[in-house]
């Protein structure tokens, strides 16, 4: 009798262990798909990059190690906050104050990123104050304009992120993202190999990538696939926009600080005053 109890225990005990692997998976694969194809986007254009010359590697290389990730860090702390409200709102079942979060995000967030982006109008200038190779603080300017729509598109795409994973709704953003990025790998081959647009082709082709998975996540949303928490636009988002985002922005900008060291590897990069800064300051 004892055997049969226990052998009864240790079969509930898999179905249990089972059953909670099946819900942590069903949240958690949409969600690392996410961030690795996101991730795989920056990669891809780095390799495309790659192939035109070492000069223009070194400039994108220091342009998204060093202010697009800055930029990214603050917009993903930003992000962060709107997951928190739009979390306890969804729990407390106050699902219309869900879309308010995220307007008053996009709010906050595309005031913030309008505020960061002379860091990409002036990145030339910038890299001459502090003493960068010539060749390579020349060379970063462009591509860091190229840059300001990809900021544009985070705004977006993270808090649109947020506010659906906070509905359970991770996997509208996995297949959002692995098409985007699937696409973006076509593009970037046929404009950088076949039309032969090199730097502004594989930049090109990050933006628009960018940005098609921000419309689709809005055509999620406004198309009537949240129907009990997106409810329009309201005024209501003018109000109170500014608490528990500081707090989130701190704490995911420094994750994101301390891994720039590796963006400076490379030895043209790492002559110049930035590359030795970056290293005191991680």
């Amino acid at each position: 009798m004892l055997l049969g109890l226990e052998q009864q225990e240790e079969g509930n005990l898999k179905q249990r262990i089972w059953a909670e692997l099946k819900i942590m998976w069903r949240i958690a694969f949409p969600a690392i798909l996410a961030r690795v194809t996101s991730f795989g986007m920056i990669v891809v254009t780095q390799s495309f990059i790659g192939h035109v010359s070492e000069l223009d590697l070194a400039a994108y290389a220091l342009v998204q190690s060093l202010i697009l990730r800055f930029s990214n860090g603050i917009l993903l702390g930003m992000s962060s906050a709107t997951e928190t409200l739009c979390g306890q709102a969804f729990g407390a079942r106050q699902y219309h104050m869900m879309g308010i979060y995220l307007q008053r995000s996009w709010i906050v967030d595309i005031t913030t990123a309008t505020i960061i982006i002379p860091l990409f109008v002036f990145t030339t200038p910038l890299f001459r104050l502090f003493g960068e190779d010539e060749e390579i603080a020349v060379e970063s300017g462009p591509i860091a304009l190229w840059m300001i729509g990809i900021i544009y598109s985070f705004v977006f795409a993270l808090t649109i992120q947020m506010f659906l994973q906070a509905q359970l709704k991770n996997l509208i953003i996995g297949c959002l993202s692995a098409s985007s990025f699937v696409i973006h790998l076509l593009l970037s081959w046929i404009i950088v190999e076949i039309l032969d647009l090199v730097v502004v082709g594989a930049m090109g082709a990050y933006c628009i990538s960018s940005w098609l998975m921000v419309f689709g996540e809005h055509a999620y949303v406004f198309g009537g696939w949240c129907p009990d928490t997106w409810k329009g636009f309201t005024k209501a988002a003018f109000y109170d926009i500014l608490p528990a985002k500081f707090a989130s922005t701190k704490m995911i900008h420094v994750v994101f600080s301390n891994s720039q060291r590796a963006a400076f590897a490379n030895d043209k990069v790492e002559t110049g005053w930035i590359g030795h800064l970056m290293k005191m300051l991680t």
